[in-house]
């Protein structure tokens, strides 16, 4: 078995683990920071909105030897206005104008025409009304609304009504990551960007929802028990999925990042730039907020419960016992019934192992003799 799985298998036994519950104010402040960031950017800088979205414009050349900051130079003396143009290929250019009416295109195609030292006929000109970009947007904001909707109808359905609201927190934390990205780096918003965007919502509920499967999975009957938390729990089911959900993320971000480094940045292909960006900050970031931020807001609203703070308050009288008694480690409880016939999903303590994982299956205690 490679390294990787020896360690997913360990992590899903709960012979290791990392205790990202109990660190969850750690994440909690850097996801802050991060959208205070994407916040202020979308403030001061704003979004780069493509031409489908402010109408305009669109000049094509198939072939010509102008370097692209000449055809800016060129394209803004043109018409006045600030121009985007993009590589096409190896010698082709896509020249955008934005707020220019069908007279003004007609000139500024005639001028391009002479400046590029071509014929007229061989520049392909396209207007763009705002009116679509804004059906684009509003459909898109519609189609938003409505997925958050189900999403929360669903998971407090199948799930729990706190496991929803962790869930719909996440997602707006990636949106918002998603936007504050484009605005800082300035790429272009079109269509594609917006397809992007609704797209990484679906990717990133995945995993949030891989987890908080094996959460409910776990903290059944929990209350009837007095040997993990519902936090401990909630931190098994983290680690047990950690690897499934890096595994997973990699592999969706290795073709996604192919567009963008390589299409985008090396091929010059800027329209690949429009979806592939959105994608792999989405996906990063939900990756991210599934296993920093949902999970541990879960345990952080149930918690609250007076169920869990009894449960808790058991849970550590009996650990200190076990611990004044000498009969074992405060952080287990070895004279308890095991929480689940099967040992493989029982959930165990994140944190260091003071004693071997295994237990006999009959009494739920750790394997080996007492001290």
């Amino acid at each position: 078995m490679s390294k990787l799985g020896t360690l997913g298998a360990r992590l899903h036994r709960g012979e290791i683990g990392y205790d990202f519950v109990g660190k969850r104010f750690i994440w909690y402040g850097i996801s802050i920071l991060i959208t205070i960031t994407a916040i202020l950017g979308l403030s001061v800088r704003g979004l780069n909105m493509g031409i489908e979205f402010e109408g305009g414009a669109v000049f094509t050349i198939e072939k010509t030897s102008v370097s692209v900051s000449q055809a800016e130079k060129y394209a803004e003396a043109a018409s006045g206005h600030d121009a985007i143009v993009q590589k096409l290929g190896k010698d082709g250019l896509r020249i955008q104008v934005a707020t220019i009416d069908t007279a003004a295109a007609d000139k500024v195609s005639a001028k391009l025409a002479t400046d590029f030292g071509i014929p007229e006929k061989d520049i392909t000109g396209e207007l763009v009304g705002p009116s679509w970009g804004d059906q684009v947007a509003n459909k898109a904001w519609q189609g938003l609304v409505i997925f958050m909707i189900l999403v929360v109808i669903y998971l407090a359905i199948a799930f729990e009504w706190r496991m929803a609201i962790a869930a719909l927190v996440a997602l707006i934390h990636d949106i918002t990551i998603t936007v504050g990205i484009y605005a800082l780096v300035g790429f272009e918003v079109t269509p594609g960007t917006v397809i992007g965007l609704l797209t990484i919502l679906g990717y990133s509920l995945y995993d949030t929802v891989v987890v908080f499967d094996s959460l409910k999975e776990q903290t059944k009957d929990i209350t009837k028990q007095t040997r993990w938390t519902y936090s401990e729990i909630a931190d098994r089911s983290i680690n047990g999925t950690l690897v499934r959900s890096i595994n997973t993320t990699v592999v969706a971000l290795l073709p996604v990042a192919g567009l963008l480094f390589i299409g985008g940045g090396v091929l010059g292909a800027g329209m690949l730039n429009d979806i592939s960006l959105s994608l792999f900050v989405g996906l990063a970031a939900g990756a991210y907020s599934s296993i920093f931020i949902a999970t541990p807001l879960v345990a952080d609203l149930k918690e609250r419960e007076p169920q869990m703070k009894a449960l808790r308050k058991r849970v550590l009288a009996k650990r200190a016992q076990a611990a004044a008694q000498g009969d074992a480690p405060a952080s287990r409880v070895s004279d308890e019934q095991p929480y689940d016939e099967d040992d493989d999903a029982a959930p165990a303590v994140v944190g260091p192992r003071n004693q071997p994982a295994s237990r006999n299956r009959g009494r739920g205690r750790p394997s080996g003799k007492r001290r």
